[in-house]
């Protein structure tokens, strides 16, 4: 097997395997692949996975089955008006954080998209294996081009990457989740940042600092996440956790990772496939299932999806509703001080 199937070889696997997609994920040779399976070999990580493995091919599928009723509730109807007007929190600060290509960039264009009224993208985005984005962000998101400012600051930053001295640093985060980062910070990998870094904010407000944390996974990419990679996140994860600050999963890409999706984004909750990926990331990142949002960003398309918009908009709500809590929490430990 080689990594041009024609038409024909595309045809007979499908037949043989029912309903599945099959998509080149990495050449196998990268990997240290040799085709006889292991108990470290990649058959015994991915579920509901075929292996077909030459030194040059790394095959995957996945057998996605439409659940009768959806697991989890939305209503697909608009819910644009319940952001705009039911939101108690005045700006909210979300730090986007993930690999490479994850989709982080596309997210806040998608969402930027939506209450544009037509597809942009305000934020570098693109398919590279080295992070786009080199300053540190932050974006706001107007209610139209004239609009007012909706309730919501995203904070962007670069994708992390496995390799040492590559990608976000790890120590960066404690300063950027205290609100030490000024906007259009520019990154550098080999060195964290200090205080006397052009720009430091040395005493920063409340409004300057991070409100929730959203960890942003492509869900094509979550069986086969590098140790390394998964490492960081968990690192990242416990600094956000003794700071108290409420974290987010954005698992993108659901259309890539499932037929059932690419034919109808309303499948979303019905796809025994996406909920297996939702429940491995969650297990993967240490946070519970309820906080983990499937979404698919804006990446083709010339034109806004209704649907597509719902799963974006009760992500945001999400968001909001979490840094809800957060400032809840904040304002009884001040309460508890004056006491």
């Amino acid at each position: 097997m080689n990594s041009m199937l024609t038409r024909s070889q595309h045809g007979t696997i499908c037949s043989q395997l029912g309903r599945v997609k099959l998509q080149l994920l990495y050449k196998a040779s990268i990997h240290g692949f040799t085709g006889q399976p292991s108990t470290n070999d990649v058959t015994t990580a991915v579920p509901q996975c075929l292996w077909a493995i030459t030194p040059q091919l790394c095959l995957f599928f996945n057998r996605s089955h439409s659940i009768e009723r959806p697991w989890r509730i939305i209503h697909w109807e608009s819910v644009k008006n319940e952001l705009k007007e039911n939101s108690s929190v005045s700006q909210a600060r979300v730090l986007l954080i993930g690999p490479v290509g994850a989709g982080k960039s596309s997210f806040f264009n998608s969402i930027n998209s939506v209450f544009r009224g037509h597809v942009t993208s305000q934020a570098m985005a693109g398919c590279f294996t080295a992070s786009l984005t080199r300053q540190f962000r932050t974006y706001s998101v107007k209610d139209g081009r004239k609009g007012k400012p909706l309730p919501i600051i995203f904070c962007d930053t670069m994708g992390l990457e496995e390799s040492t001295g590559a990608g976000l640093d790890i120590e960066d985060i404690s300063s950027i989740l205290k609100g030490h980062l000024p906007d259009r910070y520019q990154f550098n990998p080999s060195a964290s940042l200090d205080s006397d870094s052009s720009g430091y904010l040395k005493s920063p407000e409340l409004k300057d600092k991070i409100h929730c944390v959203t960890y942003v996974i492509d869900a094509c990419k979550v069986s086969i996440m590098p140790p390394k990679l998964e490492e960081k996140l968990n690192a990242i994860r416990r600094k956000v956790n003794l700071m108290g600050i409420p974290q987010l999963v954005l698992l993108t890409k659901v259309d890539e990772a499932c037929p059932l999706v690419k034919e109808d984004v309303k499948n979303i909750y019905k796809s025994s496939y996406i909920k297996e990926m939702m429940q491995e990331v969650s297990a993967r990142l240490g946070v519970p299932l309820s906080c983990v949002v499937p979404v698919k960003n804006y990446s083709e398309e010339l034109e806004l999806d209704p649907d597509c918009t719902t799963l974006l908009l009760s992500a945001i709500i999400q968001m909001l509703r979490f840094t809800d809590n957060y400032f809840d929490d904040i304002s009884d430990k001040f309460s508890n001080i004056e006491v």
